[in-house]
């Protein structure tokens, strides 16, 4: 568990590759702080409050009581002194650690959808409220016995929600706070105008290779033990990710003319949310059926964003809003157990289109209301100029590629 919670640490700087890549080179350091920001925020967070919100006493169903294990108080010895040991046979404090880091990297993957032209002291700002406010309370009423787990309201006759490794609590919560973040802040300048381009999808590739090394510890540690179902998990998550790569490409070659890098990190991405919430649910041929469809849907979706006119920089909500929503409904048709295909009707289907509709709900209405507060306060945007002469220069005083960009060896040497 300590070498899955450690994977999906390293999810994070992970991402900040993938995205880095993504942005133009002016603005690559800003993109990549804004992962590394949102590992430190929400570390400290986590330990302050977060678990106990997750994981507390249940109040209303909603979040657990922040008071309850304030800084981990109780959480760590039993009365005796000794470490509490978990159903699983794990110490308590191990579990704290893993969760943590799912809700670091979740936080982190909204910062995607407004890239190039936010105040990196809004978006730490932001990353304490949000998890605060959207996901910590997803995280208890899916994981911590609340309203959308299988002790609430939301399980018709043998079918209770599953969301195995974060569709509801991670990528759905992600995407849809990515969508309202981005109508909030609004458009790039020159946006669907102006080519904007990936700088350097060496750092793209890079990125997806750490991250689907990552999502091992993700998937496989949410089994919380080193058995057969985390074999199960890692097998499943292996499939649907190799068979979503072959969706996107299959999608890019016949729409496009070419089969991308870009399209292959994306597909890789893709097929990791679809089978988030499904790998302890499916067999490996069904995961193999929810990789493909998550490749082609998220390789269409990504489009969307020209057609209705609102900018998400990186995507985050045509793959992870659009994959996790597939994933979480896959289950639905292809859980082994209870699923349509399988001869267990349709109740499973109406429960995970119930908890998907639920989280997209709640995740969009507490980011609405943060992010308002937020631009009447602080404000969202740098300036103008600021955008486009570089975010990295102006906001952290550094260029990632000194003497080949305007950075400030430039200046000195010109001066």
């Amino acid at each position: 568990m300590l070498t899955s919670a450690s994977l999906v640490l390293l999810m994070t700087p992970g991402l900040a590759l993938f995205y880095g890549g993504m942005v133009r080179g002016k603005s690559v350091l800003n993109m990549m702080m804004m992962s590394f920001g949102a590992i430190a925020v929400t570390g400290v967070v986590y330990v302050l409050w977060g678990w106990s919100m997750s994981y507390g006493s249940d109040i209303g169903g909603i979040i657990g009581n922040p008071f309850d294990q304030f800084a981990l108080q109780g959480a760590i010895y039993d009365d005796a002194g000794q470490f509490l040991i978990d159903d699983f046979g794990v110490p308590g404090i191990v579990g704290v650690g893993f969760q943590a880091t799912f809700a670091i990297i979740t936080v982190a993957l909204i910062s995607g959808a407004i890239a190039d032209r936010v105040k990196f002291g809004t978006w730490m700002v932001f990353v304490a409220l949000w998890v605060t406010f959207a996901y910590f309370p997803m995280a208890h009423m899916v994981w911590g016995g609340g309203l959308l787990s299988g002790e609430g309201p939301f399980v018709i006759g043998d079918a209770a929600p599953i969301d195995f490794a974060g569709g509801t609590v991670v990528h759905i919560n992600a995407g849809a706070a990515a969508l309202v973040l981005a109508l909030v802040v609004g458009k790039r300048k020159g946006f669907g105008t102006e080519p904007m381009r990936p700088h350097n999808l060496t750092l793209v590739m890079l990125g997806a290779a750490l991250l689907w090394f990552g999502w091992f510890g993700f998937n496989g540690g949410s089994a919380f033990t080193a058995d057969g179902f985390a074999g199960l998990a890692w097998v499943n998550t292996t499939a649907a990710t190799a068979a979503a790569i072959l969706g996107w490409l299959v999608v890019e070659k016949l729409r496009d003319g070419s089969a991308t890098s870009l399209g292959g990190a994306s597909g890789i991405v893709a097929g990791l949310v679809a089978i988030t919430p499904a790998a302890g649910s499916v067999s490996p041929l069904g995961s193999l059926v929810i990789g493909v469809v998550a490749g082609g849907l998220s390789a269409f979706a990504v489009g969307l964003k020209y057609k209705l006119g609102y900018d998400d920089s990186l995507d985050v909500v045509g793959v992870h809003l659009v994959a996790g929503l597939w994933g979480t409904l896959a289950i639905g048709f292809l859980a082994t157990e209870t699923g349509l295909f399988y001869g267990g009707g349709v109740n499973q289907l109406a429960v995970q289109a119930i908890i998907a509709i639920v989280a997209i709900v709640f995740s969009a209405v507490v980011t609405f209301i943060l992010a308002i507060i937020l631009k009447a306060t602080m404000g969202w945007r740098v300036s103008e100029e600021v955008e486009v002469n570089g975010i990295d220069l102006a906001v952290h005083g550094e260029s990632a590629y000194e003497g080949i960009s305007s950075g400030s060896v430039i200046k000195e040497v010109r001066a």
